[in-house]
């Protein structure tokens, strides 16, 4: 007999399998790649297994939560497949003393574990998207942007004291830069053993470079007061750092707070020197406009 505690945590594993099921089976009719359609629909007959096993277990039928369908497969469809998917089975997971007391009252309390934390990761890890393959292009260009931009950002922001001024410069700078680190990036993959394209590396790296360069500059171009658009660079930066650690992170199974800390110190640290920069600057050449 389950506790009422532990039934209302059955119940809703029980409830995210169900949702998982119907997730999995419409990515699966929306690919025209057969073999990744093939995997989605393993994946999702595989959770209506897990389901009807929990559903043993609790004698009731649970209703799929729609707007949970609805949010992982927008996410899955805007920030591809294998960050939606790996999302989706971060939520599912029972807390391991829960499967603990679990294994008294079934014998497939194992096979489910089992599932749970290898074959359906397998499964996923067999999708190949282009856009993690490249991944490494991206973080070159992003890291790169938030680096170079935010540090001269901030000296530009300090030397000069004019938003529109600031903002012209910034753009200057960051697009002359983008092409560069996008020309490099092209002649780095040419000279490694990959399977990885160079031209699309550099697209990759020039493209994120760019659009990261836009965000940044964007309050210099739409606001006057000098101190407050430095404000919104740096919860700008902060704010892409943090979206696509996470991404990343997830994607990738990688540590979400090393790699926050890592990439915030690193470009928090560079802003810092080039604010002190820019007042030396200043003072030394007598600037005012």
């Amino acid at each position: 007999m389950l506790n009422p505690e532990l039934r209302e945590k059955i119940l809703k594993a029980q409830r995210n399998e169900i949702a998982g099921h119907l997730i999995y089976g419409k990515l699966a009719k929306g690919l025209k790649d057969k073999e990744k359609s093939h995997i989605l629909e393993k994946i999702s007959r595989q959770e209506l297994k897990h389901y009807e096993f929990w559903q043993s277990l609790t004698q009731e039928k649970t209703k799929p939560n729609k707007l949970k369908i609805f949010f992982y497969i927008f996410i899955a469809k805007l920030f591809g497949l294998t960050f939606g998917l790996k999302l989706l089975e971060k939520g599912e997971e029972l807390a391991q003393d829960d499967y603990e007391r679990l294994k008294s009252i079934s014998s497939h309390i194992d096979e489910i574990i089992q599932d749970e934390n290898s074959h359906e990761n397998q499964l996923i890890n067999l999708i190949d998207e282009e856009r993690l393959k490249y991944v490494s292009s991206i973080v070159l260009g992003l890291n790169d942007a938030l680096v170079e931009l935010t540090g001269a950002l901030v000296g530009f922001t300090l030397a000069l004291q004019n938003t529109r001024l600031v903002g012209i410069v910034g753009l200057i700078t960051g697009i002359a830069a983008s092409l560069s680190m996008a020309a490099s990036e092209y002649l780095s993959t040419r000279q490694e053993e990959t399977e990885k394209s160079p031209l699309k590396s550099c697209i990759y790296t020039g493209t994120t470079y760019i659009l990261t360069v836009i965000i940044l500059i964007l309050p210099y171009l739409l606001f006057k007061n000098i101190y407050f658009c430095l404000s919104l660079v740096i919860l700008f930066a902060l704010s892409i750092i943090f979206v696509f650690t996470y991404y990343i992170s997830v994607a990738k199974d990688l540590n979400f707070r090393k790699r926050l800390f890592e990439m915030a110190g690193i470009s928090l640290g560079v802003a810092a020197i080039n604010f002190i920069i820019g007042i030396i600057v200043r003072k030394a050449f007598g600037i005012e406009i």
